[in-house]
């Protein structure tokens, strides 16, 4: 599976992809974490023109999507029963992974390109997004606490170090 940054043509395909995520959701006991519309056009627009979205491809076809980038996420900065592994160091973030739902190794693959770029990651989700939270586990993420979006909505907040694989 190959990973590249996204453009503005693959609009379309990523909306796809966050729609079928959101049915996959809804179908999994989390039908509230992107609810129908989550993420607009104008947000994934916005990651496509600041360099932070990327897509998945396996034989030509996109197959997955995520966002990633180094930096602080002011929504990290307050963590709520329990703590970071580290609060001195340079993170590396994800956000908003979806796949088409028939491709295996989506999650896996955003994880890994997150750590060959960032030797330690953040990253979030839902507290009914069951199967996300096996994923994280199984790759290897540690739970630290909760943390709190902008509009106030919890999320199970989960860590990961390129040493602990």
């Amino acid at each position: 599976m190959n990973i590249r940054k996204s453009t503005l043509q693959d609009l379309p395909q990523i909306l796809n992809l966050y729609k079928i995520a959101r049915e996959f959701m809804k179908n999994n006991g989390n039908p509230n974490q992107w609810e129908d519309r989550y993420p607009e056009a104008s947000t994934v627009e916005n990651d496509i023109k600041t360099g932070i979205s990327h897509v998945c491809v396996e034989n030509g076809e996109i197959v997955g999507t995520f966002v990633f980038y180094t930096g602080e996420d002011p929504t990290y900065r307050v963590i709520e029963n329990g703590e970071w592994h580290s609060d001195r160091e340079p993170y590396g973030v994800i956000h908003r992974v979806a796949s088409n739902g028939v491709t295996k190794g989506v999650t896996r693959a955003a994880f890994s390109y997150g750590l060959e770029r960032s030797g330690y990651v953040r990253i979030d989700t839902h507290e009914d997004n069951k199967p996300m939270q096996g994923a994280l586990k199984k790759f290897g993420f540690r739970e630290c606490g909760v943390i709190h979006l902008e509009r106030g909505a919890e999320r199970i907040a989960f860590d990961c170090r390129k040493e602990w694989l």
